[in-house]
């Protein structure tokens, strides 16, 4: 089973939405409704996006590389033209599409959590299994920008 056949196949039953716009809001909404910041994917550019809600499966489609530097954190953060993932209250994991920078090197990130809201901290997970807890206005401040 090639991995292209995959991805048709977690789309399918999937609420999808095209226009940079639309796309916005309904991804701002989904995952308000589901505990995570509205700022957890960079929306800038989006052309495509879509959520299966029966199995969380989750995506974004733009036509380029979007790199985004976190002021909070100063990591630097790379999401391919296609990020896609499975979402549950307070989670997304199984994340393709996204890297960080730390320590000059680039790694995959695999997960994001919220362990307890009230410590005002995600937990950002690695591909390698190393992971830690960076502020959640991190990720604030990409939604900050498209408020204004």
């Amino acid at each position: 089973m090639s991995s292209q056949l995959v991805k048709t196949d977690a789309k399918a039953g999937a609420e999808v939405y095209h226009g940079s716009e639309i796309c916005r809001q309904k991804a701002l909404e989904f995952f308000c409704e589901v505990g995570l910041p509205r700022g957890l994917l960079p929306l800038e550019g989006v052309e495509e996006c879509g959520f299966v809600r029966e199995t969380g499966f989750v995506w974004v489609k733009r036509k380029k590389k979007y790199e985004y530097l976190y002021k909070t954190t100063g990591s630097l953060s790379s999401y391919a033209p296609e990020i896609s993932g499975y979402v549950e209250k307070g989670k997304m994991k199984k994340i393709t599409g996204v890297k960080a920078k730390d320590f000059h090197i680039w790694f995959a990130l695999t997960e994001m959590r919220i362990d307890d809201p009230a410590s005002g901290m995600i937990y950002i997970k690695t591909s390698m299994g190393a992971g830690k807890n960076v502020p959640i206005k991190s990720f604030e401040e990409e939604y900050d920008k498209y408020m204004v």
